[in-house]
């Protein structure tokens, strides 16, 4: 028999990135009393990882938990990159409900609009969010008619098209119904989740049943599975069943019952259907095992994923300089296990075993989420060594290679939009869409093949002179589109090991720029930077001024270098090509062919 737990509603917070979800959770922690009044809190509480603090954006989906007139509602804080999308899919089938937060200004966006459609796939309830009201020269009312707009697109249900609304400014922590009407604190928002999202449902007296949704980690309590109880009445000592992905079932103990109280998790005694738990004393799980009775096991439909399309090559670091970079984990077992943990708390990251002992192909939803991953296990002391990411190919029945084809949208100036258009052209890009608003800009969208976005995004920002703005999304498989090249320039290579010298580095920079400053170490077949031309050069990096003793005034060269392009990792990732890799420490990173012999690279050139 079902019943229905009233005092519980579960939603999520979706929105593109930068649209304000981060801000709108902190404020509605704030005003619902999670925090103590003499306790300070942090901005963006909910963005606990130092890399989306840096970033802005949130990287791992987070629960929280707050009351609101004796009612629970249970807050899960999702990722708005369609990179991280893999954070979403798994998350949403634990829930009754979404709040979708759109930017007053902006409208939904490409990412808004994959959450969305995963959202609305699965019959869940919408509340909407028109955030930021208070930002010049927005239109609020404009971007609601968007969001109806989109929910048609996505072929909402008629229920689902008489979605309820806000008004809201995250920043601030005020909302009101219609723009008409004077703000308010967040109260109008809260009873309306409590009036429109249905409630838990489940029977406590049932069998017990919970699917694993996600993890936590605790430094007391070791990994913590999440998930939502669908039935039963759950206790400490509980004794279970727990399916596997090859079908069988394992005998195990729940050891304790952890629920989110604010932002922390708390012991309980006992929770019923409807609540968000974590469970400690399981030893091995993987997302989307089920939980359930051992007198009648249970398995649920395992949680699916969209699968990868980008997957780069990490292997031990083999460089000279090994050892010398910070890090503390370097062997091929230390990256191993590492990678696998990985693997383990993110469903949409698949990590294979290559022929090599120490080399693992990694493959997920795209360069960004890859590149988290390097940065995490960088900070983290690891050293190692990644390849250029290649796009994942299929093929259909009859033999045809199929690619990975995404929805790409830019806005630029007019001005600029015809070397953006041309740029894309070479890409393979087929326009679906162009208009031009009032204030002069020029909105395109494209079908682009995945390998023709790999360094896009920094060509638009220089061919725009900084006001690109783009965003993408995976849309579907299609038939392989030809050739696309990539980096059309050689790079300038390390001849010899030693520390690079000014003089040198002044003498080679009418060759091409520099991605080393002066007094770098590097060895033979390093990469110190670019070429002017389409053919690598190998240089000397180490070429000191000869000194006599003979001088006269004005005969000296005057030492001017030119400031070498410092990359970021996601640079880097995306400059180099198929025969050059990145070697990654916790203190730099280098780029250096992947053969690092001379004469070896040019034979393998010639056969």
């Amino acid at each position: 028999m079902e019943t229905l737990n009233t005092k519980i509603r579960n939603i999520a917070i979706i929105a593109h990135v930068d649209h304000g979800k981060t801000t709108l959770v902190d404020q509605i922690l704030k005003q619902c009393g999670a925090f103590r009044e003499s306790e300070e809190v942090a901005e963006r509480v909910m963005d606990s990882n130092d890399l989306e603090r840096e970033r802005g954006i949130t990287i791992l989906s987070k629960n929280a938990s707050v009351f609101y007139k004796e009612h629970r509602i249970n807050i899960v804080d999702t990722p708005g990159h369609a990179d991280f999308g893999g954070q979403v899919e798994r998350v949403l089938g634990t829930l009754d409900g979404v709040l979708l937060v759109v930017d007053a200004f902006e409208g939904p966006m490409a990412q808004t609009r994959f959450v969305t459609q995963k959202a609305l796939e699965l019959g869940l309830t919408l509340i909407v969010v028109v955030n930021k009201i208070d930002r010049d020269g927005c239109d609020p009312n404009g971007a609601l008619n968007k969001v109806f707009d989109l929910f048609c697109d996505l072929n909402a249900s008629e229920e689902q098209l008489e979605f309820g609304a806000v008004f809201a400014s995250g920043r601030k922590g005020t909302c009101r119904l219609n723009m008409s009407d004077p703000d308010t604190d967040l109260r109008p928002l809260m009873d309306m989740i409590l009036e429109r999202i249905p409630t838990a449902k489940g029977d406590p007296s049932g069998m017990p049943l919970l699917q694993i949704a996600s993890l936590e980690y605790s430094p007391f309590l070791g990994r913590l599975a999440v998930g939502r109880i669908q039935r039963g009445t759950w206790k400490a000592g509980l004794s279970l069943a727990q399916s596997r992905p090859d079908g069988k079932f394992k005998n195990i103990r729940i050891q304790k019952i952890l629920r989110y109280e604010g932002i922390v998790p708390q012991p309980v005694e006992a929770a019923g259907p409807g609540n968000i738990v974590l469970l400690s004393g399981i030893e091995h799980f993987d997302i989307g095992d089920t939980l359930s009775s051992s007198e009648a096991p249970e398995s649920l439909p395992r949680i699916h994923i969209d699968p990868p399309t980008i997957s780069m090559l990490f292997t031990v670091n083999t460089s000279p300089l090994s050892g010398k970079g910070g890090g503390k984990f370097l062997t091929g077992n230390h990256l191993l296990e590492r990678l696998e943990r990985a693997n383990m708390a993110d469903p949409a990251l698949l990590v294979e075993k290559t022929d090599g002992a120490s080399a693992f192909k990694v493959s997920g939803r795209g360069v960004m989420h890859l590149t988290i991953l390097i940065e995490n296990m960088r900070r983290e002391g690891y050293e190692f060594t990644i390849g250029s990411p290649q796009v994942i190919f299929q093929k259909d029945e009859n033999g045809n290679i199929l690619e990975p084809i995404e929805q790409f949208k830019v806005e630029v100036p007019a001005e600029y939009s015809g070397a953006v258009i041309e740029e894309l052209s070479k890409r393979k890009g087929e326009m679906v869409n162009m208009f031009q608003d009032d204030n002069n800009r020029v909105f395109l969208e494209y079908s682009v093949p995945s390998r023709g976005l790999i360094g896009l995004r920094s060509i638009l920002l220089s061919l725009s002179k900084g006001y690109a703005v783009t965003q993408s999304i995976f849309l579907e498989y299609q038939l392989h589109k030809g050739e696309i090249l990539g980096r059309i320039n050689g790079v300038l290579i390390a001849k010899d090991p030693g520390i690079a010298s000014a003089y040198a580095l002044w003498k080679l920079e009418e060759r091409g720029y520099m991605v080393i400053p002066p007094g770098t170490e590097v060895y033979a077949g390093m990469i110190v930077g670019e070429s002017n031309r389409d053919a690598d050069l190998i240089v000397n990096i180490l070429r000191a001024k000869q000194l006599t003793n003979i001088r006269a005034a004005g005969s000296d060269d005057n030492i001017l270098l030119t400031p070498h392009r410092k990359m970021s990792l996601e640079e880097c990732v995306t400059f180099i090509n198929e025969d050059e890799c990145v070697e990654v420490t916790p203190n730099i990173l280098r780029l250096r062919k992947s053969e690092l012999n001379e004469h070896k690279r040019k034979s393998t050139l010639n056969s």
